[in-house]
């Protein structure tokens, strides 16, 4: 038993696919099938049994990925003790973000990480908030960044931006001040879908003002932000969302940005990640980063 076998069967239990874990660690399917099969002969234990399209772990499989996150996150240990310039250290950090951060957050925090760590790699998957809470849950990715909180023992999350939802409307309707949302509830609407960040909040400040949702007049959903937008600046419908997002559109004069009366909810952006799972040193570094001393600097300076 190596390293790199180790390596090549933790992917595999990632991704409950042969296929997907050889395209990450680009080998061949039959070559990581040989790894896995010359770790099944020498440990004289099945690893997987194939239920459906998915390769599931054995009682024998989860103990060896256990201790095989222990051993490879050692080994990544002594070799960055080794290595003086840390700076070099390698590594992939696997994330899902929702729409927002995907866009507006993260560019920034790789950015900064990489000035710290420019030989590390990203690999970046965009979902609604709650199926990125799902993602870190399950450990198909190290964290997430998300803009909701969906509590779980599991979870720990960290506060990483705060900001507010804002209404956005097309260039042709102006409003005046602060906005009363009883004022415009009648008005054509685009929604982000139900397990989004920002429909959540939204939906607690409508049940907060005795609003059912039904009563607005939603004309579509969409799980993309950037359609949203469009949406709007087609006339289309109006729309509650991100002011970090809106903000750019507004500024350059695509669409206008207003306040909604008695909206003070601060909104927060998490990094969320999972107590339970054994990060990666390198995806560890990137945690440390974000919720140590240090930190991200995620607001422009004027």
């Amino acid at each position: 038993m190596d390293f790199h076998q180790l390596v090549v069967f933790t992917k595999v239990v990632e991704h409950k696919s042969f296929s997907k874990a050889a395209e990450e660690i680009f080998l061949s399917q039959s070559t990581v099938s040989s790894h896995i099969q010359s770790l099944e002969k020498m440990l004289n234990v099945k690893l997987f049994d194939r239920v459906g399209r998915e390769n599931i772990l054995t009682p024998h499989g989860e103990r060896l990925y256990h201790w095989a996150q222990k051993l490879l996150l050692m080994k990544d240990e002594a070799l960055l003790d080794l290595n003086q310039g840390m700076t070099e250290f390698r590594g992939v950090i696997r994330m899902a973000a929702s729409s927002v951060p995907s866009q507006f957050i993260l560019p920034k925090m790789v950015k900064q990480f990489r000035n710290e760590y420019p030989a590390a790699t990203f690999n970046i998957s965009q979902f609604p908030s709650r199926a990125v809470a799902d993602k870190v849950l399950n450990g198909s990715v190290d964290f997430g960044v998300l803009g909701e909180k969906y509590e779980n023992e599991k979870l720990e999350y960290f506060p990483l931006l705060k900001e507010r939802l804002v209404l956005v409307t097309p260039l042709e309707l102006k409003l005046k001040g602060k906005v009363q949302i009883q004022d415009v509830i009648s008005y054509p609407f685009v929604m982000r879908h139900s397990d989004s960040g920002t429909n959540s909040i939204f939906e607690r400040f409508l049940k907060k003002n005795g609003l059912p949702k039904d009563q607005l007049n939603i004309i579509a959903y969409t799980d993309s932000g950037q359609s949203l937008i469009q949406f709007v600046r087609q006339g289309i419908g109006i729309s509650v969302m991100s002011e970090i997002a809106a903000r750019d559109y507004a500024d350059q004069n695509l669409v206008n940005l207003y306040s909604i009366e008695g909206f003070e909810e601060d909104r927060y952006f998490y990094l969320v990640y999972n107590l339970q799972k054994t990060l990666p040193l390198i995806s560890r570094l990137f945690v440390n980063f974000a919720t140590g001393n240090k930190g991200f600097h995620l607001v422009d300076k004027e």
